[in-house]
């Protein structure tokens, strides 16, 4: 991948152990950190971020080749694996730290992240809730949240939560898959 042409995006799902474990297993997508973003707290613990009040949603951060994956293509994965019409909640995670949420770096991504909503709009029954807001400050977790379920993939919320999202989108974007 040609470093000069990487972009970033910020995105949140829910839980973002779900969300690293899709992107790592798509093409162009070089880097996947998980971490928290959209708070008031000043690098915020994970202790702190699971009381809900510190505003921060847990999110991945990419690092991407768009010659190889287009924003928008991250995007349609990203409505795909996670239910963008829940308000503060992805399965039994609830509070704001579990919030749909897009962080855009730049006026196209906005524009982007504007079209692909609306299109994905027409595919959910209810409306999308996705928050869309400028990318704020981005706190990387702590390293035991790294690369989670690859280091864990028989841990019980990895069996039953992640592992079904991963195989749904090696399912519909195995022609993105590494």
């Amino acid at each position: 991948m040609n470093e000069q042409t990487q972009q970033t995006a910020t995105i949140g799902g829910g839980c973002f152990w779900c969300t690293e474990a899709v992107f790592q297993q798509i093409r162009g997508i070089s880097t996947v950190e998980s971490g928290y973003s959209g708070g008031q707290v000043h690098n915020p613990t994970y202790e702190q971020i699971c009381t809900g009040t510190t505003g921060h949603a847990e999110v991945v951060r990419l690092r991407f080749d768009p010659e190889l994956i287009t924003y928008a293509e991250i995007l349609e994965i990203f409505f795909t694996i996670h239910d963008p019409t829940t308000l503060n909640r992805q399965g039994a995670d609830q509070g704001t730290q579990y919030r749909s949420v897009i962080y855009y770096h730049d006026e196209n991504q906005l524009h982007i992240a504007q079209e692909v909503i609306q299109k994905m709009a027409t595919i959910w029954d209810d409306p999308i809730v996705t928050e869309l807001s400028m990318a704020p400050q981005f706190y990387l977790a702590e390293a035991y949240h790294q690369n989670y379920f690859r280091q864990h993939p028989q841990q019980g919320y990895c069996s039953f939560v992640v592992a079904p999202k991963v195989a749904k989108a090696r399912k519909l974007f195995a022609d993105k898959l590494v």
